[in-house]
């Protein structure tokens, strides 16, 4: 990878100045003369400590991004595996949604091996009728419990494909989706989930007050690039919910979608790497979506996706066992 060489001469850079500038807090700075100062001085070392381990920790994790490539599927369209598609939905309207299904049923893979289905927690008429029109599958549960993880385990029980691919209702495939993804699928047996960028065609609030949207990189870039190429490298990648496609015998192994937590999809990835499964992460965006509209839902999704990170710590600790 260009510039890998730099990048690593400038870790060593880092961590040289980091290490030594911590040696010399707890060396030369408390006043062990003063109380008071001496309590706020170790309150404002130990701050300064978690924040040296986070980024040592961040630079072991990407040292050496893995940058994953496509693998060409056969010739032989026969060995190509079936897939199904999952769109769930809740109270998004018709309009955003018809240009998922649209994409998805534009997708280049054997109509025979391919199913489209709109999970319709919303239960609504005008969604059941527009999938009657254009030939996918619909679904609507008669009960709502674990949100969207329950909307997917509930579609579950009806698809019967070697694969499931899972897009949010705002997230536009490109017809190469499953092209780009699948061949890994054949080529390791043992990869239970590959995933893609999330990338967005619509500005975030703050590109939209910044007036920033396309000339800088957006949030997301760092973690949908180096971070989970990162995460690839040492077989860490996880599921973010959409845009990727999840084998389904291993899926059904560990009872479907997480719902113990409101990170659903990281927590399903560590217990698919508890069976022995692994996973991948190709780079290369294969969808597009919405960002988020407002301030607020913006914020409340990264409160959540943190307060669901903490449930895993707390509930299935990956501390502890192995994966």
């Amino acid at each position: 990878m260009p510039g890998r060489f730099s990048a690593l001469m400038l870790i060593v850079l880092s961590l040289t100045v980091s290490c030594r500038y911590i040696w010399w807090r707890y060396t030369s700075t408390l006043n062990w003369d003063d109380p008071v100062s001496l309590v706020c001085g170790l309150i404002l070392l130990f701050a300064e400590t978690y924040a040296w381990i986070v980024l040592v920790l961040g630079y072991f994790q990407v040292v050496w991004p893995l940058n994953r490539q496509p693998v060409p599927l056969p010739k032989d369209m026969s060995l190509w595996p079936s897939v199904d598609i999952f769109v769930p939905t809740y109270n998004e309207d018709l309009n955003v949604v018809k240009n998922t299904i649209y994409a998805s049923l534009g997708i280049d893979w054997p109509k025979d091996k391919l199913n489209i289905w709109i999970l319709d927690d919303g239960g609504r008429e005008e969604f059941r009728q527009f999938a009657q029109n254009v030939g996918v599958k619909y679904i609507a549960r008669t009960t709502h419990e674990h949100a969207k993880a329950g909307n997917i385990n509930n579609a579950l029980k009806y698809a019967k494909g070697e694969f499931v691919s899972i897009f949010d209702c705002d997230h536009v495939p490109t017809r190469s989706f499953l092209q780009m993804t699948m061949g890994w699928f054949l080529k390791e047996k043992q990869l239970a989930m590959m995933q893609t960028p999330h990338h967005f065609f619509s500005p975030d609030p703050f590109e939209r007050n910044l007036g920033r949207f396309r000339k800088t990189p957006n949030e997301g870039t760092l973690f949908y690039g180096l971070v989970q190429d990162g995460n690839d490298m040492w077989d860490a990648t996880f599921f973010c919910g959409s845009c990727a496609v999840i084998r389904r015998k291993p899926l059904d192994e560990i009872g479907g979608i997480a719902v113990e937590t409101v990170t659903e999809d990281a927590h399903t990835s560590l217990r698919l790497h508890r069976r022995g499964y692994t996973s991948a992460y190709m780079r290369i965006p294969q969808a597009a979506g919405l960002a988020t509209e407002s301030l607020s839902a913006h914020i409340g999704q990264r409160i959540r996706w943190a307060r669901g990170m903490v449930q895993i710590f707390r509930l299935d600790n990956p501390l502890t066992g192995k994966g």
